[in-house]
């Protein structure tokens, strides 16, 4: 009696759990299967966005298990067996009626599981030894397929035109960075945006991203990203401070994040309140190197490349040109990594930070964002969406683009 919204295929759920079970058995061969527990993942396999435990079997097919929804999931996931259970004591049980019974040794998605829950599984399932499954996953999920590739490009294409073309046209001098966030809002609503910005780690929390006004982009920040911001409240430190007003001759920086069918674009752009001619030199001279950073890192986006000359090759290029005190981030807001991959998540593998050996491979989506602080005056920066080529990085989310002034 009710009517199915949309479903993701059951040929391009299998090709992810089997991609995913390959690297698990490369990995872990040991393990019989992998238990996925947060939401995204659970997603990522099922299509079907539920708290729960997916059971991923490489021997037979996957069950479900959730407290609630059977009904949702005959609507979002029909091919997928799914039960009801109320505790981790009948896990065991359903997964053996299911025809795929636990083996006696299993890997799980670790991260997402809090201690309390944990330490309550193992001693659920006794006999039952674990291994971590978190890095076959967060690689499986890192290579994009085609279908995904296709949401998240239409979703950049979006993400660009609200930032772009529609944001500036809503934003002025004497507004405060609160309203310039909610216009962001309002326009990536009407793009067709579902809001949220889902984070890996473990208790990080994103709404929208950021929009700071001059030094308060340098504000401190206990979020672990360069840009600063004092946020709406102490409660929710995202969005921007409803006190900061924009005024004429000083910057506006926003990283906000535009979601597409689950999946995320992160993009930051830089304002200026006057005439390109107005512009701080300082502030012109640090953009600049953040965009050459930008275009130095894309042309190098290839298979095999390692995520961490990418970072060195940033570093290097910011202290040549003397922004190796702000370079992503000033004083202890600074971080240590230049970008990040990106997909049901904002903080996806991989890393483009040190000692991240693992290459790049062909369908990855990496979000680079080279950010300067410049103490006293403003936070500067660029970061799209770039997908992995064999010819480079290919952006998703516009292009990159110099400072944008609003007159």
């Amino acid at each position: 009696m009710f009517e199915v919204t949309e479903q993701i295929p059951l040929e391009e759920l299998t090709l992810r759990r089997e991609r995913c079970l390959r690297r698990l058995a490369a990995q872990h061969p040991e393990a019989g299967g992998l238990l996925v527990f947060s939401r995204p993942a659970i997603y990522y396999f099922t299509g079907l966005m539920i708290a729960g435990v997916l059971w991923l079997p490489r021997e037979g097919q996957p069950l479900l298990m959730v407290r609630k929804g059977l009904e949702r999931a005959a609507l979002d996931s029909p091919h997928t067996a799914t039960v009801l259970y109320r505790s981790y004591t009948e896990l065991v049980s359903l997964a053996s009626e299911h025809g795929a019974p636990f083996t006696p040794v299993i890997a799980a998605e670790q991260n997402s599981l809090p201690w309390s829950l944990a330490d309550t599984l193992q001693r659920r399932l006794p006999g039952v030894s674990f291994v971590s499954g978190d890095t076959a996953l967060s690689r499986a999920r890192a290579v994009k397929t085609p279908f995904e590739l296709d949401i998240m490009r239409e979703g950049g294409r979006r993400h660009a035109k609200g930032m772009e073309e529609m944001l500036p046209q809503r934003i002025s001098p004497g507004m405060t960075e609160l309203e310039v966030a909610l216009e962001a809002m309002a326009v990536f609503f009407s793009l067709g945006s579902l809001g949220i910005s889902r984070l890996n780690a473990f208790g990080e929390e994103l709404y929208l991203g950021k929009v700071s006004i001059g030094n308060d982009g340098n504000y401190p920040s206990a979020f672990n990203g360069p840009l600063g911001g004092k946020g709406a409240h102490p409660s929710l430190p995202n969005l921007g401070s409803p006190d900061t007003v924009w005024k004429e001759g000083s910057t506006l920086i926003a990283d906000v994040g535009f979601n597409h069918k689950g999946y995320l674009s992160d993009k930051t752009l830089c304002y200026f309140a006057g005439n390109k001619g107005d512009i701080p030199p300082k502030v012109q001279k640090a953009h600049d190197v953040c965009m050459a950073i930008e275009q130095a890192v894309a042309e190098r986006l290839k298979p095999g490349v390692l995520p961490h000359e990418l970072y060195s090759l940033a570093v290097d290029m910011a202290g040549k040109a003397g922004f190796a005190d702000g370079f992503m981030g000033a004083g202890a807001n600074q971080v240590s990594f230049l970008g990040h991959g990106i997909g049901l998540c904002v903080d996806e593998w991989p890393v483009l930070a040190p000692r991240f050996a693992n290459p790049l491979e062909t369908g990855m989506v990496v979000a680079v964002e080279p950010k300067i602080g410049l103490h006293g005056i403003a936070m500067i920066g660029s970061e799209n969406i770039w997908e992995v080529t064999e010819s480079g990085g290919c952006c998703l989310s516009g292009g990159i683009r110099d400072i944008i002034c609003i007159e």
